[in-house]
């Protein structure tokens, strides 16, 4: 069985998958019309949850953490600042002030 031969987390104790084994049960359960390699792929996930988490309202330091990129420009894609954001970020210049 697949998992009998994950490795487990020191910290949880939870089982981890191996790059290739999450490769292989992905692309079983999203298999279109039952063809291996015709759904998803793990890059397609990781650029998926980053963009979900971008448009969520993380910000780079955050989105380079989780991803594990070194450069900041690998990451900036996948910021999407929401309108309530930027008013948010502005109103740190002048608090108080309610024309902004």
């Amino acid at each position: 069985m697949l998992y009998e031969t994950v490795a487990r987390s020191e910290d949880t104790g939870l089982a981890r998958l191996s790059y290739g084994q999450a490769r292989a049960l992905l692309d079983a359960y999203t298999a279109v019309g039952g063809v291996p390699g015709a759904g998803w792929d793990l890059r397609e996930c990781r650029h998926a949850s980053l963009t979900h988490l971008g448009k969520a309202g993380a910000g780079l330091v955050m989105l380079m953490a989780k991803s594990r990129h070194k450069k900041p420009e690998n990451v900036r894609k996948y910021l999407h600042p929401s309108a309530e954001s930027i008013a948010e970020v502005t109103s740190l210049l002048a608090p108080g002030d309610s024309r902004r």
